[in-house]
């Protein structure tokens, strides 16, 4: 399946999006708060030539511009889906979201029903960004992280101290999607002072109501949890199947919070199911 990298300008920065496939079936998918839209090559491999994958790098990560007001929040994110949307003509399509993602999808799902026939909600919940360990811990990898290395290799055991559950392919990815060269350094993609900055803002919802916008998702919704993942405990993943019958509910054995880079073919198979369906 053929991948292109593309750009286009709104919202007031030049966004860059992935594709994969030109089929009839469209699937938009989010990353998480640190990801880049790359991060779901193996899934839209997976899904195959039916399918066309459209994964944008969110503002402030990847190739996309970073955002001069780090404006880093879900409306803003909001604003931005809806206007590649409508510049790519879709009318209906299934969305996927990781994490932040997962909660951007949560609102644009609840907001434009006739438009998202499906949603997968990936580590992604009301309540997990705001009390949950993995929240904690995500706050902690954002105030502890090094700003640079000195080399790849560096970089490497970097991210394997922090994600221990990741494929070394996924780790080889996160490396040459996550990093670029300044000099004799490898600094972070994305914009890692204004996501931090935005990340520990208690306001960072802006008054959105997740709860309320979970349960107005009207489509079939499958939610994903890392089998021993910090983030999305049992408890929360039972209150949200009993808060809206649309959700069915599947662990994924042997993830943590990154289940589609710890477990990638049960993840993808998964995924594939559900929106077979």
């Amino acid at each position: 399946m053929q991948r292109t990298g593309r750009f286009v300008h709104l919202n007031g920065i030049r966004l860059h999006y992935q594709q994969w496939g030109e089929g009839p079936n469209v699937l938009v998918a989010l990353h998480g708060l640190r990801g880049y839209g790359a991060t779901f090559r193996r899934l839209a491999l997976s899904l195959g030539p039916t399918w066309r994958v459209i994964a944008p790098d969110q503002r402030g990560r990847g190739e996309t511009d970073w955002d001069t007001r780090n404006n880093y929040y879900i409306p803003t994110y909001l604003d931005d889906l809806s206007r590649l949307v409508e510049h790519l003509g879709l009318e209906q399509f299934c969305l996927l979201g990781h994490s932040m993602g997962g909660m951007v999808a949560i609102v644009f799902a609840a907001r434009n029903p006739g438009s998202v026939t499906r949603v997968v909600l990936e580590e992604a919940g009301p309540d997990a960004a705001v009390d949950s360990r993995g929240a904690e811990r995500i706050k902690r990898e954002l105030v502890t992280a090094p700003l640079s290395f000195s080399n790849l290799d560096a970089a490497r055991e970097y991210l394997r101290q922090v994600r221990p559950g990741t494929t070394p392919e996924a780790i080889e990815e996160r490396v040459a999607y996550m990093l670029r060269q300044s000099g004799n350094i490898w600094t972070w993609k994305h914009d890692h002072a204004g996501i931090l900055q935005a990340r520990l803002d208690s306001a960072a919802y802006r008054g959105i109501d997740l709860w309320s916008c979970f349960e107005a998702i009207s489509c079939p919704a499958l939610l994903l949890k890392g089998g021993h993942s910090d983030y999305i405990s049992a408890e929360l993943a039972e209150k949200m199947c009993a808060r809206n019958k649309n959700v069915e509910f599947t662990a994924i054995e042997g993830a943590g919070h990154y289940a589609h880079d710890d477990q990638p073919n049960q993840f993808n198979l998964t995924v594939k199911n559900f929106l077979s369906k």
